[in-house]
């Protein structure tokens, strides 16, 4: 456990180049919108939550989180090639109150060009290696990217073997990081398919599995716990019930090649718990030994939707 903190604090930020500065309105929002008491759901409690807003029209699509060891500052990717840097105030428990200095800026391809069709740009899911460097996954052009920083220029990763025959809104949603190096990639995949494939890089080899789920819902997330577990953040949307999320917990010594991934459901939230369409999640462990988990959703540039930020404390 201790070895995971330090890791954590002794990295560096996710950027260090200047983007552009935008402004945040941070607004905070209950757990329930018809329980503003309402402090738990299954085996989360609830810390708190804010619906970020800017007039700026480049704010929003976020997909995949960071958090910094302290929690007071965020990073996100958007599906249209951005990166966003976010400070964060907080309260004893770790909760977030507000937001402060805000700035994005591109992602960039080799060579430091400009990621401007949605063919190279539509950046999912971000993840941090053991030496700092930041992993990107893309969907409809299905690749890993390896950033220094955010700000800066890419190398590719050694790409699985069938990227190319996923559709084109069908690629890797979910990307965990380990300590040792290992990396674990979940494709979003089909709606109406059982399981996702997924893919294991170890020893400096893909290796393949298969991720179970049903009832509709599709991984978008995924993020190491401090034990070492992963927590795999999934989706499901239709038009009669709207958004519903759930969390599930994956063994860390269930990952092997060839497995058959199948965790534990340890919460489910649909309205009127306050969700939209949660794309990126990550953890940390707090000065109290909480574990903090964080999602963010991804708003689509839609203006009927919102960038929610919830956090909640893991029960253990």
């Amino acid at each position: 456990m201790l070895a995971a903190v330090l890791f954590a604090c002794s990295m560096p930020p996710a950027h260090s180049g200047q983007g552009t500065a935008v402004p945040i309105v941070a607004t905070p929002i209950p757990l329930r919108s018809d329980q503003p008491e309402a402090g738990e759901v299954d085996g989360l409690i609830w810390r708190g939550g804010l619906e970020l807003r800017s007039p700026r029209s480049g704010f929003g699509g976020l997909s995949g989180l960071l958090v910094s060891a302290d929690g007071t500052r965020l990073s996100a990717i958007s599906d249209k090639g951005t990166w966003l840097s976010l400070a964060l105030s907080t309260d004893t428990d770790g909760g977030p109150t507000g937001a402060g200095e805000a700035r994005i800026g591109p992602l960039r391809g080799p060579g430091g060009t400009r990621l401007t069709e949605k063919w190279d740009r539509d950046a999912e899911e971000l993840a941090r290696a053991p030496d700092g460097s930041l992993l990107v996954a893309f969907e409809h052009n299905h690749r890993i990217w390896r950033y220094p920083e955010l700000s800066g220029e890419p190398r590719p990763l050694k790409p699985q073997p069938d990227l190319a025959d996923l559709g084109r809104n069908s690629g890797i949603e979910a990307l965990a990081a380990f300590r040792n190096g290992d990396l674990l990639a979940i494709v979003e995949g089909s709606d109406k398919a059982d399981a996702s494939r997924a893919y294991l890089w170890r020893d400096a080899a893909w290796s393949r599995l298969t991720y179970a789920r049903g009832g509709g819902f599709r991984p978008t997330g995924a993020t190491v716990l401090p034990d070492g577990d992963v927590l795999v953040l999934e989706r499901r949307f239709n038009v009669l019930e709207g958004v519903k999320i759930r969390l599930v917990r994956l063994p860390a010594a269930s990952l092997r090649p060839g497995a058959r991934l199948s965790g534990t459901v340890i919460a489910t939230l649909a309205p009127p718990f306050s969700v939209d369409n949660m794309e990126g999640i990550a953890a940390r462990r707090s000065a109290a030994g909480e574990t903090l988990i964080y999602l963010v959703s991804d708003d689509n540039f839609n203006p009927l939707q919102r960038t929610l930020l919830l956090v909640f404390a893991l029960k253990e």
